[in-house]
């Protein structure tokens, strides 16, 4: 059974469509990602699915049972959700500690496991104006956890985060899963944050959700140029212009146009049956890997390798890995 069913979930504001028809389901313990581009409904979406905005047609189920919205319950929220909100607030002049005991049911042992699972417990001394702006992010987070909920949903939770910050946040979310078994379901437009997390994916664009599976298959097999461009650098062809390169791999499916990554190919000083010849246009160097744009007879194409053994204006003969 399902723990959280949305089914057919519509909403209008200020007579703009914000969701239209929205379905999908999530089991105990499944990562769900939520990913789209600003104004594509998302955070709307999570309050609905939260008891925080009424839909205007359609229904969320958690649990097995109605979530009652705004024009159903005199205090908006469900008793057994959490939402972080991208804007949320401490309350100031306060040692971070006593904002926790205000909230506090657990006993001393668990709220110090949750402390330490939020990376918080050298704070609880300090003030709410002495900490930054992540590690604020995770106290509101503890605070949101002392009350043992079953689902949390996280709005946006790595905006405005530094590299630093947003590290520790992944670890914080994993672990929310696994050491306190905390189903969680996050929003995000930056979905990069959502490949190495999520067991399921599912894209939105212009409150529809336009594709949904793995996060393997939503970053191979994308099913259009949207959908591809929220993941990182691709190239897209017909299929015709990707079957010059050699057979195709299933894994970049069957569609009328392909997109696919930059990882996809090689580059190779030597003419070959399944490669083909094009002239080096740049070269750049990101660290773990170059990224090399290659001028072909008919297009362009980005190619990503481990090592670089050509220069700007080099003929080179580019063809799917091995």
């Amino acid at each position: 059974m399902a723990l959280l069913k949305v089914s057919a979930v519509s909403k209008q504001i200020n007579g703009n469509v914000v969701l239209q028809e929205i379905s999908f389901t999530q089991k105990k313990f499944q990562k769900l990602a939520i990913v789209g581009e600003s104004g594509s409904g998302k955070s709307t979406l999570l309050k609905i699915i939260g008891g925080l905005v009424q839909p205007d047609s359609g229904e969320v189920l958690f649990e097995n049972k109605h979530v009652e919205g705004p024009n159903e319950k005199l205090i908006p929220g469900h008793p057994k959700m959490a939402y972080l909100s991208q804007h949320f607030e401490l309350r100031n002049n306060y040692r971070v500690e006593e904002i926790l005991e205000y909230a506090n049911t657990l006993p001393e042992a668990e709220a110090q496991t949750l402390y330490e699972i939020c990376h918080i417990s050298h704070l609880l001394k300090r003030k709410t104006d002495q900490v930054s702006g992540g590690e604020k992010q995770r106290i509101a987070m503890a605070r949101l956890l002392i009350g043992a909920p079953s689902l949390f949903l996280l709005d946006e939770p790595f905006s405005n985060l530094d590299v630093l910050h947003r590290n520790t946040l992944r670890t914080v979310i994993r672990k929310m899963g696994e050491k306190l078994g905390i189903t969680c379901l996050l929003v995000s437009h930056d979905p990069a944050d959502a490949l190495s997390w999520a067991d399921e994916i599912l894209i939105m664009k212009s409150g529809q959700i336009i594709q949904q599976g793995t996060p393997e298959k939503i970053y191979r097999q994308p099913v259009n140029e949207y959908a591809a461009g929220l993941f990182g650098k691709y190239n897209a062809f017909t299929k015709t212009q990707a079957a010059a390169f050699g057979e195709i791999p299933n894994i970049y499916g069957k569609g009328k146009k392909l997109f696919i990554r930059p990882e996809a190919f090689t580059l190779s000083a030597k003419k070959s049956k399944t490669a083909v010849a094009g002239k080096v246009m740049e070269v750049a160097f990101l660290g773990s890997c170059y990224e090399v744009e290659v001028a072909l007879p008919d297009s362009m194409v980005t190619v990503k390798v481990d090592t670089c053994f050509v220069s700007k204006g080099d003929t080179v003969y580019v063809t799917f890995k091995k």
